[in-house]
């Protein structure tokens, strides 16, 4: 295990969401850092300071996962809107919309080779399409509750999930099969994802656990009850040693799995910390949460050469490799009740950048009108060639690549919805839609009751008439 140099250190925040953040990826170079959020926007940040952040408008509700392509030239996104959306992350925001489920979008994931994307929904299925086609391919159904999360492996045979049935799968994607099942009577696992290697899983639990499984013998290695609250997300490093978690406590606490200890726990969020991540590299890692601030650390702790690691690991990405030194297996019993040193760091907000956010420039999705369904992706001609081009040649990264029939720029934000306008939840439109919707029946009813009486004095009137007819009719026979 690579000896630990320095602690991690919180290097800056970005603000500029307005409400919380639900996911966060770096791009494979790690120069840009992509950001969702309840406020329905997906925003793309530059790591260099005081340089332009866009944000990506053209979802209708809460934007819940999202991630860069291997290659780095496209940008997946899921919503509660129950679409997908791909993106092209440049000032120009292409996108092409996938109408991908029945019920809210939980996650997406790109394969290794960017050629298949995976998406897991609250109507209990996962997805699997074709990127390079936009076709959809096939679907995974055996949970019997909402999917929240669905990974692929690193050599792109398995996929993991997991569901509020307390349940999680792994899947083969040759025979679109079950072939494994992890159940937990306790609580049920928010988010899952393979080590680099591909041989363990590692859950974050709702019950304030993290879990690691060995795929290949079925079996639990490392049980972590290090939070008091439930845990959100998790991270492994891409030297596979550390693990990362965020928690809805308010804390990251990271794990050493070769030691099988809790060696850091770090502050800095106010509030729920709803997701965590790596650069590719290892030497950043991201957070975000109910505070609607994104930070941004710099790792220290690991001075493994990545890069051979992770050429290292792609030598046994195989379901059935035999054991390995550095696969994960503890050395001792690990029960973290407290007796193991850890180290707390809660950073003061006297660093650089803190105190300023970046101009932020908003991205309008012109061409989001793709109808899409369960059985292909139907786009309008153009589109379709562009953004199939991005996964033809990744090399499509420069402004210079766009189409240039663009008509408006983006830059000119002049003629775009107000803040005011486009930061209002859909929740909470929804609900003064309602709201309306009660006080005009209100409304008609009233009107009817109106009616009513009128009709009703108008019948009174009649009989009191007809009440003194008689009466005089019977008075002058009298």
């Amino acid at each position: 295990m690579a000896s630990a140099l320095e602690d991690p250190v919180l290097e800056r925040y970005f603000k500029g969401h307005k409400a919380a953040i639900t996911s966060v990826d770096f791009s494979p170079s790690g120069k840009q850092l992509a950001t969702a959020s309840w406020d329905t926007f997906l925003m793309l940040w530059n790591c260099k300071p005081q340089a332009r952040a866009f944000r990506f408008v053209g979802h209708k509700d809460v934007v819940t996962s999202v991630q860069f392509s291997p290659h780095g030239n496209l940008l997946a996104s899921a919503s509660r809107d129950r679409t997908v959306r791909l993106w092209i992350p440049d000032k120009r925001g292409k996108s092409s919309e996938f109408k991908a489920h029945t019920a809210p979008v939980r996650s997406v994931d790109f394969s290794a080779d960017g050629q298949f994307l995976a998406t897991a929904s609250e109507d209990k299925s996962i997805k699997v399409w074709n990127m390079y086609r936009q076709r959809f391919l096939y679907s995974l159904y055996r949970h019997t509750h909402w999917v929240r999360c669905a990974k692929f492996s690193p050599d792109g045979r398995l996929i993991v999930s997991c569901s509020e049935d307390k349940t999680i799968k792994i899947w083969d994607t040759t025979n679109k099969q079950c072939v494994n099942n992890f159940s937990d009577s306790v609580g049920f696992a928010n988010f899952v994802d393979f080590n680099p290697n591909g041989t363990c899983i590692a859950s974050a639990g709702s019950d304030h656990t993290v879990k690691i499984w060995d795929i290949r013998v079925n079996k639990l290695l490392q049980h972590y009850q290090v939070h008091s609250g439930g845990v959100n997300c998790v991270s492994f490093h891409p030297s596979g040693h550390y693990l990362i978690t965020a928690s809805s406590d308010g804390t990251l606490k990271i794990l050493d799995l070769l030691e099988g200890r809790l060696i850091y726990t770090l502050q800095g969020h106010t509030g729920p910390v709803f997701t965590v991540s790596f650069s590719k590299g290892g030497e950043l890692f991201s957070s975000g949460g109910a505070d609607a601030q994104v930070l941004l650390w710099r790792t220290n702790f690991d001075d493994l050469n990545c890069k051979d690691m992770i050429k290292r690991n792609l030598k046994r990405l195989h379901f059935d490799a035999s054991p390995h030194l550095a696969d994960i297996y503890p050395r001792t019993p690990h029960p973290h009740e407290g007796k193991i040193e850890t180290i707390e760091i809660n950073p003061k907000l006297e660093v650089i950048d803190l105190q300023t956010s970046p101009p932020v420039v908003d991205v309008l999705s012109f061409d989001s009108t793709t109808t899409t369904d369960t059985t292909t992706v139907r786009t309008l001609a153009d589109k379709s060639e562009e953004i199939s081009g991005y996964f033809l040649n990744p090399s499509l990264l420069s402004s210079e690549c766009c189409p240039t029939s663009l008509k408006k720029k983006t830059e000119d934000v002049s003629d775009l919805p107000s803040e005011s306008q486009r930061s209002i939840p859909l929740a909470l439109t929804d609900a003064l839609e309602h709201i309306m919707e009660q006080l005009n029946v209100l409304t008609q009813t009233v009107s009817i009751l109106e009616q009513r009486l009128t009709l009703t004095e108008d019948k009174l009137k009649d009989c009191l008439e007809n009440q003194q007819r008689l009466f005089n009719v019977i008075q002058h026979k009298s």
